[in-house]
């Protein structure tokens, strides 16, 4: 019998292979942080609705589903490394270009195109990661890369604290580290990418045919994501917060989410990742909910945002790898332009309901949006634990690993509260 694969025993050849991505991705989104931070503030100091400052996350996440089916092509044709490379250089010249105008048409032009560079590089690093892991160490390699990919994000907001958003050198502080993050990639000797094989398609019809519960869930994490993540500048903003403070505050939902998406991710490899995924959006509801009661300045409300990202966050890598323990290889880097385009448009109309709850009920509503975006996560979970029954765990108790264990008692309960016939 063979000995079941382990991260460990893998650990040598994937750091060789990966090191690279991860540093280069770490330098991207690094700049990412800061250049959604000041984006967001400076559209809040221009005086721009509601609705249009929103308008900025959906052009953003519009610009997704275009990425990631040209990404998918672009892969065949020229690789990983190289494909990676031109996606980081675009992204530079986006960031300058919304720097040296203060138009919101250009800006949502731009931003569009940011999408577009985003969408396309997590297709780069999902296809690439997807290909060198078994589904028994799927969930774990891909919350490194989630934690890498979140945490830079958040030091990006937080480096931005003594930045003015009005001037063109914070922007161009934030290109210039986009285009850092090309070197670790090209100049990388070890770097390993999986074969580029004949890109074999899967429909969005099939894909949604033969993983279902993947399909839904990642629209809805989308949806909920981009109300929270496209609203939370413009909360701190109208909650009082200087440029620093709401750096700070955004960068604790990325924090969160980094520190989180280790143990969740390896207690969705032992556990069944739905009912994890419950688990989850309930916490995130429950964090959202006291974030209502308080101001934004207290030291609680960051608090609060480090745990609604904390539990929030690991939930696309959730989806992402329950749709991959149930497609056949050939397929996962089609699965993973997918995944993408579908993750871009609830992002995409995300910020339009969340800024209809901020319109509606002022800054609280900004908290009420994530209890009913993630209300939506966790129901629809529920539904399909229902319609498909499988075990609470994979692996013998005495194999699981302390994340699992640490999880075991809210997933039996919600388990139990929600087994449904077996089909």
């Amino acid at each position: 019998m063979e000995p079941t694969p382990s991260l460990s025993s893998e650990s040598k050849g994937l750091a060789s292979a990966t090191w690279g991505l991860f540093t280069g991705l770490a330098l991207v989104m690094l700049s990412g942080g800061m250049f959604s931070t000041l984006l967001g503030v400076r559209a809040e100091l221009a005086g721009l609705p509601t609705v249009v400052s929103g308008g900025l996350t959906a052009a953003y996440y519009a610009g997704f589903l275009v990425g990631s089916g040209a990404t998918l092509k672009a892969l065949g044709k020229v690789g990983h490394i190289r494909a990676y490379a031109g996606l980081a250089s675009l992204l530079t010249a986006a960031v300058l270009m919304i720097g040296l105008t203060g138009s919101p048409v250009v800006w949502l032009l731009f931003r569009m195109l940011t999408g577009f560079c985003f969408a396309g590089l997590y297709v780069v690093a999902e296809s690439w990661l997807n290909g060198l892991v078994t589904n028994e160490v799927r969930g774990r390699l891909l919350s490194i890369y989630g934690a890498i990919v979140i945490g830079a994000f958040g030091l990006g907001q937080l480096v931005v604290f003594s930045l003015d958003a009005r001037s063109l050198s914070a922007f161009a502080i934030a290109a210039l580290i986009a285009s850092l993050g090309v070197l670790p990639v090209a100049m990388s000797e070890q770097a390993s990418t999986p074969v580029i094989q004949e890109q074999a398609h899967i429909s969005l019809r099939e894909l949604a045919r033969t993983v279902p519960t993947g399909v839904g869930s990642v629209v809805l994490v989308g949806l909920a994501h981009g109300g929270m993540l496209g609203l939370a500048a413009i909360y701190a903003t109208r909650e009082g917060l200087g440029v620093g403070r709401t750096g700070l505050l955004l960068a604790a939902v990325e924090f969160g989410g980094m520190v989180m998406n280790w143990p969740i991710a390896a207690a969705s490899d032992d556990i069944d990742r739905r009912v994890v995924g419950v688990v989850v959006s309930l916490a995130t509801m429950g964090a959202a909910a006291l974030l209502t009661l308080g101001p934004a300045k207290s030291p609680m409300a960051t608090v609060l945002m480090a745990l609604i990202g904390g539990f929030s966050s690991p939930l696309y890598s959730l989806s992402g790898a329950y749709t991959n323990d149930w497609i056949e290889p050939e397929h996962l880097s089609a699965a993973a332009s997918q995944l993408v385009r579908l993750y871009g448009i609830g992002a995409m109309v995300g910020p339009f309901v969340a800024s209809v709850f901020m319109d509606v009920l002022g800054t609280d509503g900004f908290g009420w949006s994530i209890i009913v975006l993630h209300g939506l996560v966790a129901l629809f979970f529920v539904y399909r634990i229902r319609a498909w029954h499988s075990p609470l765990t994979r692996r013998p108790w005495n194999e699981v690993s302390m994340p699992a264990r640490a999880f075991f008692v809210p997933a039996t309960v919600v388990s139990i509260g929600v087994r449904g016939r077996r089909r």
